[in-house]
């Protein structure tokens, strides 16, 4: 049997540098999953790889989403600790390549990328909707979000003193990454400022 010249080895896939796809609108969102409680030594492993291979116009953030929370000890001393939202997924902004997807596949660690349906199809990303949620909720909020929303915009506060909330946006604030939306609260026309990191579009 004639072996396809087209299929490139693993040492090509690797090391390979021409016709590189470096298009920014091309970058999106996937999950590298892991092990429990292995998520940031599987993290740093990725961005080590990415520095050695010359990855940084390709592979953008390697996020494990954790959130700090405070507890009470038994002598009711506040302590500041840490857990992971998502236990084994790494979440990974790239431009999705041949190269990029062995690279991250073949990272230690790594056993697999959510959203490959195997026999060389490649990962589809996390929707835009699904992804924002998670990066707002450990405080990654970036101008690609914030263009998203506009004035007339229909939003729900989902964290803080007014979860539940529903309102119209009424003003958009990029520069502290605040929005002032118009809602009913005890049965009055109230304008709040609340930021941008607790608010969904509905």
């Amino acid at each position: 049997m004639v072996e396809n010249e087209n299929i490139k080895s693993d040492v090509e896939l690797a090391t390979e540098k021409d016709n590189e796809n470096t298009d920014i609108s091309m970058k999106a969102w996937y999950i590298a999953t892991t092990y429990s409680a292995h998520e940031n030594k599987v993290a740093e492993n990725i961005k080590k790889r990415i520095e050695s291979f010359d990855l940084e116009k390709q592979i953008f953030r390697v996020v494990v989403a954790e959130e700090k929370y405070e507890v009470k000890d038994k002598n009711g001393a506040t302590k500041e600790k840490t857990r992971n939202l998502y236990p084994g997924y790494i979440f990974v902004e790239m431009i999705m390549t041949d190269r990029t997807w062995y690279i991250i596949r073949n990272t230690p660690g790594v056993t697999g990328i959510a959203g490959s349906s195997g026999g060389g199809t490649k990962p589809t990303p996390v929707p835009t909707n699904e992804i924002e949620s998670v990066l707002k909720r450990i405080g990654l909020v970036d101008e690609t979000m914030i263009t998203r929303y506009k004035v007339g915009d229909n939003v729900k506060v989902v964290a803080g003193s007014f979860n539940g909330l529903e309102g119209q946006i009424i003003e958009i604030k990029p520069d502290n990454q605040t929005v002032s939306i118009q809602a009913t609260f005890f049965g009055r026309s109230t304008t709040l400022e609340v930021q941008f990191s607790i608010i969904e579009k509905i």
